[in-house]
């Protein structure tokens, strides 16, 4: 029987109070790894990572490195990358060990949730598991998507049909659906979810700790249906949840696009992805970005090891660029953020906030966020996140 030690949840700061949008800078990784480190916060170890999505950014390659990565967890971990929504999510909680973090994470709405396992905390077990086939909504590998568009068919046949075959008590929450739905098919008055994919029934079970309610939690997809039960016990819950504000008006240019280097971007991936810097024996300066030197005798000196950075800083001077540039929103804000404590600036785009209303001292975090597409490839880096952006 799994425990769940800690929950973390994470909603872009865009959008409206109902319906969050990611960032141009977010996509399902980024959204995973802050919820991800907002359950991490309990400081329980990790031998085991899931991540479930329907909107996975690379489906030839794997995403795992950047998500060890951006979560500063070891590179040698086991990674389970699985496409799917609400069920998919409660079958890894149901079935998972302990010290396994299980993450969900959407776009559509935007969110994330994740929960950490251990051998104490709030204990789940499986309740149901009912699959079936009605294949209402289908996506082709090309990714167009075709919509059978038959709600009341969606309705008997998958939900109610679904939900008969489970033999379960009536749900305490339900997730992968909308909210007026959910609250016909629970008992009692459960709250709003911001998501209905793979990220839902963890913020469903969210909700459950949080107001110590108990009973079953039912995760649907069609006519596919997972649930558990949720019993007594405790666990920690880290929301990041800041209140949601309309995206800023911008432009693109289209009809460019920059090619990728993989020679670069595979140098620099570690130390980009982790956040560190180089730092030679014999020398207590940090060079960030990390770079070779010159030794005495002239011979080049690659021997540096990387050491990671403070995530939080204060802005030592900005600007805002008014100049259109491939790939990225217009206008757009950098600043050189003096981080805390370790002698080391960084040149960094701003997220989380309206371009041009960051000032010098301006306080706030390093967050993983997608700096471009590029051939196809999704890049990755750290932006600056103010304080006030992230409350």
């Amino acid at each position: 029987m799994p425990h769940v030690a800690s929950i973390g949840t994470y909603l872009p700061c865009w959008g409206t109070p109902t319906r969050r949008v990611p960032g141009d800078d977010e996509d399902a990784i980024t959204l995973a790894v802050e919820a991800g480190r907002a359950a991490l916060l309990a400081s329980g170890a990790v031998e085991r990572v899931v991540l479930v999505s329907r909107n996975m950014p690379m489906l030839e390659s794997s995403s795992a490195a950047v998500l060890l990565a951006g979560l500063g967890l070891d590179p040698e971990l086991e990674v389970d990358e699985r496409l799917g929504g609400a069920p998919a999510t409660v079958d890894a909680l149901s079935s998972a060990r302990p010290r396994t973090l299980i993450i969900g994470s959407d776009l559509e709405p935007a969110g994330a949730a994740a929960v950490l396992t251990s051998e104490r905390g709030l204990k789940v077990r499986t309740a149901a598991r009912i699959a079936r086939s009605l294949p209402v909504r289908t996506r082709k590998g090309t990714g167009d998507v075709h919509d059978y568009g038959d709600p009341r068919l969606l309705h008997e046949r998958g939900l109610m049909a679904s939900l008969d075959a489970a033999w379960l008590d009536t749900p305490a929450a339900v997730a992968g659906v909308d909210h007026d739905r959910a609250v016909e098919l629970s008992v009692g008055d459960p709250p709003p979810l911001p998501t209905t994919g793979a990220s839902s029934s963890l913020f469903a079970l969210a909700g459950m700790a949080e107001r110590g309610v108990t009973g079953p939690l039912v995760a649907v997809e069609q006519a596919t249906l997972s649930g558990i039960s949720v019993s007594d016990g405790m666990a920690e819950l880290h929301r990041r949840e800041p209140t949601a504000r309309p995206m800023p008006d911008g432009q693109y240019v289209t009809d460019a696009d920059l090619p990728i280097s993989l020679a670069a971007y595979e140098r620099a991936f570690e130390a980009k992805t982790r956040w560190e810097a180089g730092k030679f024996a014999d020398s207590d300066t940090l060079d960030f970005p990390p770079r070779y030197r010159l030794a005495d005798d002239g011979a080049l000196s690659t021997g540096y090891e990387l050491v990671p950075l403070p995530r939080t800083g204060t802005v030592y001077t900005e600007t805002t660029v008014q100049m259109p540039v491939p790939g990225l929103r217009t206008p757009y804000s950098l600043v050189i953020v003096e981080l805390d404590g370790v002698g080391v600036r960084a040149l960094v785009k701003v997220t989380g906030a309206v371009p041009g209303t960051v000032d010098i001292g301006t306080r706030g975090r390093l967050a993983l966020r997608r700096v471009a597409v590029r051939s196809g490839v999704p890049d990755y880096g750290y932006m600056f996140e103010p304080e006030q952006a992230a409350a």
